[in-house]
């Protein structure tokens, strides 16, 4: 059987992701990766899952083994629903919230509600890679407005927007990553996301607003999310993700939006998998409820801290002239950058000969053009790895310069 003449566009335009194919081929214990974005596994909360998991068995086992409705379990919504007020200033209803598996459901959601082919959205270039596949996928012209160290330009994205209007052309959404970015590290500061919400506005698009790093927080004031800055205007979606803080096994998200937007990304996730884990909800809600994330989260901070600071200083030490990297404020990556002319994807099967591994930036720009800059994660490895790690990649630098 030919199936090459049965598979869909869609299938046509997906392509495997470059880190999880990375990650199959690195999985020797003698390889140190900084490739993949994994949190570590030895903060997971086991034993206050485990007897939470316990009591949602013996006190709600009906409605945790059963069906649950699309919205998502109304006892985690409330729960959100305090957190965000708590947390971020931001008042929203149970209506306006949508439980989803993970953030990454919601960027496939999100592609499939706004994007027919060829339409445009724009990103920060460079991006992160998993948005990059969602939306390529539904067949989005994927347009990257340039960067600098404070994150996507306000000059850039008015250029830009300013072009498609002229061609007449829409923008869909503008997505962004504003705090410690995936792949950058770097996050946008309050002004510059008052500009950029203000364009979003000004050519009748929106913000969506990618958030699974900003309680990793090393240092310095949070700024306020875009959701905040749109004081309820409808301008902007944002989605937050339980994977870096919590347990990303449970693939567990929530999507903040207008109730009317949300009610059609239910009708939606229906046809999708009709709702995410009922049991793995009630689970979450109880380690909300009993205060337990806001501890969990400065456990995190402060293991998280020390390793970037590690990375930061071991980098400092060992590069060659020439290299630079951003020093991010918080989250679980820094961007590495070569002499223009080397190219980081060429350098990695080198850099897996001297057992250490990274991933090549270049699959974080939605155009492919830019060959000299790599991610580097530093939540997964222990201190010794962390260490050993740089010292091969910087010697596979010299090496090869």
């Amino acid at each position: 059987m030919n199936y090459d003449t049965l598979f869909s566009k869609v299938v046509s335009r997906s392509k495997a992701s470059a880190i999880r194919e990375l990650l199959k081929v690195i999985a020797r214990p003698d390889i140190i990766s900084f490739a993949g974005g994994l949190p570590a596994p030895e903060l997971f909360p086991v034993k206050e899952v485990s007897a939470i998991l316990q009591d949602v068995m013996r006190t709600h086992s009906k409605e945790a083994l059963q069906y649950g409705t699309t919205e998502g379990q109304q006892v985690l919504k409330t729960e959100l629903v305090k957190l965000l007020k708590e947390t971020e200033h931001v008042s929203v209803t149970p209506e306006e919230i949508l439980i989803v598996s993970a953030s990454q459901q919601a960027l496939d959601m999100s592609a499939r509600m706004f994007v027919n082919e060829g339409d445009v959205i724009i990103t920060a270039n460079p991006t992160y890679l998993g948005a990059l596949q969602a939306f390529q996928v539904a067949g989005a012209d994927i347009i990257g407005v340039d960067s600098d160290e404070q994150g996507l330009l306000p000059e850039a994205l008015e250029q830009q927007l300013l072009s498609l209007k002229k061609q007449g052309r829409l923008c869909k959404f503008i997505y962004v990553v504003p705090d410690f970015q995936n792949p950058t590290g770097t996050t946008i500061p309050e002004e510059r996301r008052v500009q950029i919400l203000d364009l979003a506005k000004k050519y009748n698009t929106f913000i969506l607003e990618d958030s699974p790093y900003r309680q990793i927080r090393f240092e310095g004031k949070p700024p306020r999310t875009f959701l905040e800055l749109d004081n309820n205007h409808g301008n902007v979606l944002t989605m937050f993700t339980f994977s870096k803080v919590f347990v990303p096994g449970f693939r567990l998200g929530f999507l903040v939006g207008p109730k009317e937007v949300i009610a059609k990304y239910v009708i939606l996730k229906q046809a999708m998998d009709l709702c995410t884990s009922p049991f793995l909800q009630l689970v979450a809600a109880q380690y909300l409820h009993r205060g337990l994330l806001a501890q969990h989260i400065t456990e995190i901070v402060t293991c998280y801290r020390a390793k970037r600071d590690l990375m930061l200083k071991t980098l400092h030490q060992y590069m060659p002239q020439g290299v630079t990297w951003t020093k991010p404020e918080g989250g679980l990556f820094l961007w590495l950058t070569l002499p223009k002319h080397m190219n980081a994807t060429q350098l990695l099967s080198k850099a897996i000969e001297n057992k250490v591994a990274f991933v090549a930036g270049v699959d974080f720009y939605p155009k492919l053009n830019v060959y000299n800059d790599m991610r580097l994660n530093f939540s997964y490895p222990d201190a010794a790895q962390l260490v050993e790690g740089v010292k091969r990649l910087a010697q596979t630098i010299k090496e090869n310069l």
